[in-house]
């Protein structure tokens, strides 16, 4: 039994009020002082913080389900192309509602050339590869001029990209969202103040450090850029501002504490990824599945049963070696290649062509048995530790790079160093050890398993092709047949490559309550704490 999952305006006040339940006194329930207030000290807290999407995304409410779960068991055939099935949890998250397209990849580029208009090499290195539509024995030769930036496939995903390309995207796309947020909103100078146009697209440029925003580096104290309706500075020694319209009194930057800024854009994990795509949110009631799935649609067909649609594949794939879209006047999939990102119906959570149209990238580093192993909450394969490089180390600012980005160094230690430590380690960082050659030893640095007790890097290009640059690609495409629709059905390549077939969306981590709708369902309601005014309860 398919449930659908329509909410009221009343369900959406209540889920607010439930994420943003806090002390609404604006008093410590342990030590009775005022929050908010310059008398008490300026500690400030947001007790209005409603949480919500980035641009784009949609939410996934996490839960428990079986990964690979939905593997397509044939006789006598190894599962070779699937996890271990074991159970798992995961953390609600944000997803894209769908794959990035041509013209999401060319906004990041005209982004570099407006920004960095001599920076040829930055500039070129976020190209897509273009000549991935070349085939020895086919003419694809149009795509590779026309796909990426003729306005027929503004629409469709765009390919060519690499892992680490993909990942870049994500954090460009990080800071230009928190930009807009903080201009619009009047917390930095906004961008119509900024160029005189009003024109959202050009400006985005700091008046104070005539660099492009980087949330990191702003985050650290090194935008110091204040717009009409800057954050009040309530510490009781803040010294008077002269921001437009904050009426002589002290302001500040926006702080992570006050909840306005959005978390890191990022890829998918593989396990976030599987989830959504199977959307068995729909199928579920009080904890019960009534229904597996085998593909982000109910069913074991691979075409539509309603009336108006039937018949009518329901994602875009090869339906035989020959067969990419159906016979001529009556087109089933209709597509000969790739397709709008918003085509055929979204799963229960939403989402668009989680099966078919483009294998997708995820964040995950590959091993064929990854899940054997895994943690059993937000599994992951590709976790490198890293700290920021600090530049000074009195005012704790951070060292960045020529397009305004923090410069990152391996992570020296798995727990918080005590201050000793840490002032020994800064020495150390300072002067580099070297051997008795002289030359540098490489320094500790606390990663994933990916270099403990696993050789398989050391055996690449000699008895395996996989090492720690091999992520995972999920999906199915163009392409490629059914077998590939299934969720659980993984695949490989090297994060600097790329090919026609392979695209990506991005995700988000969700803060807070992994219950989003609370709306018509039980819950423990707390008392209200007892008021104190300093003498007795």
């Amino acid at each position: 039994m398919k449930k659908t999952y329509l909410y009221s305006l009343a369900s959406l006040v209540a889920v607010a009020s439930l994420v943003s339940c806090k002390s609404k006194s604006g008093t410590s329930d342990k030590t009775g002082l005022a929050y908010n207030k310059k008398e008490y000290g300026g500690f400030q807290v947001n007790n209005k913080f409603k949480r919500g999407p980035g641009p784009g995304l949609v939410e996934i409410e996490g839960g428990v389900f079986v990964m690979s779960g939905s593997a397509i068991n044939v006789p006598g055939e190894e599962l070779s192309n699937y996890n271990h099935k074991r159970e798992t949890t995961v953390s609600s998250f944000y997803m894209d509602e769908t794959e990035v397209s041509n013209t999401n990849w060319l906004e990041y580029l005209n982004w570099i050339r407006t920004n960095y208009p001599t920076d040829y090499e930055y500039y070129y290195n976020e190209l897509p590869d273009t000549l991935v539509w070349r085939r020895p024995l086919s003419y694809n030769e149009p795509y590779v001029d026309n796909y990426l930036r003729h306005p027929a496939y503004q629409d469709y995903p765009v390919v060519g990209v690499t892992w680490e390309q993909a990942s870049r995207y994500c954090e460009w796309r990080t800071d230009r969202v928190n930009e807009l947020l903080l201009r619009e909103q009047g917390y930095m100078t906004s961008f119509k103040d900024l160029n005189g146009s009003g024109n959202t697209a050009a400006a985005t440029t700091s008046t104070a450090t005539k660099a492009p925003f980087n949330t990191d580096a702003y985050l650290k104290g090194q935008h110091d850029d204040k717009g009409k309706r800057a954050m009040k500075d309530l510490s009781p020694g803040a010294t008077a501002s002269t921001t437009p319209g904050g009426n002589g009194a002290p302001t500040r930057t926006v702080r992570l504490e006050d909840g306005i800024l959005k978390q890191p854009y990022r890829l998918p994990t593989e396990a976030e990824w599987e989830y959504a795509a199977l959307g068995l949110i729909g199928n579920t009631q009080y904890e019960n599945i009534a229904e597996n799935k085998i593909y982000p649609w109910n069913g074991l067909g691979l075409s539509s049963a309603k009336k108006k649609t039937r018949g009518l594949i329901l994602a875009n794939f090869k339906r035989t070696k020959g067969d990419y879209m159906g016979v001529g006047g009556s087109l089933n999939d209709k597509g000969g290649l790739t397709v709008p990102v918003r085509s055929y119906m979204p799963n229960d959570f939403g989402l668009y062509n989680m099966a078919g149209n483009v294998n997708e990238w995820v964040a995950d580093v590959y091993r064929s048995k990854t899940f054997e192993a895994a943690d059993a909450f937000n599994p992951y394969r590709g976790n490198y530790y890293q700290d920021y490089k600090v530049a000074d180390a009195a005012t704790g600012k951070i060292e960045i790079d020529k397009h305004n980005r923090p410069v990152m160094t391996p992570a020296i230690s798995a727990r918080k160093q005590t201050w000793a430590e840490k002032q020994a380690s800064s020495t150390a960082a300072a002067q580099p050890a070297v051997d008795s050659l002289g030359k540098p030893v490489a320094q500790n640095t606390y990663a994933d398993q990916r270099g403990y007790r696993d050789k398989a890097s050391d055996l690449y290009g000699e008895t395996t092709l996989i090492n720690d640059k091999s992520r995972v690609y999920k999906g199915g495409s163009w392409e490629d047949q059914a077998i590939w629709l299934n969720p659980a059905a993984r695949r490989f390549m090297q994060q600097d490559e790329s090919t026609a077939d392979i695209g990506f969306r991005c995700a988000m981590t969700m803060l807070g309550a992994s219950e989003i709708r609370s709306f018509g369902k039980p819950q423990f309601k707390p008392k209200n704490q007892k008021a104190f005014n300093g003498r007795k309860r």
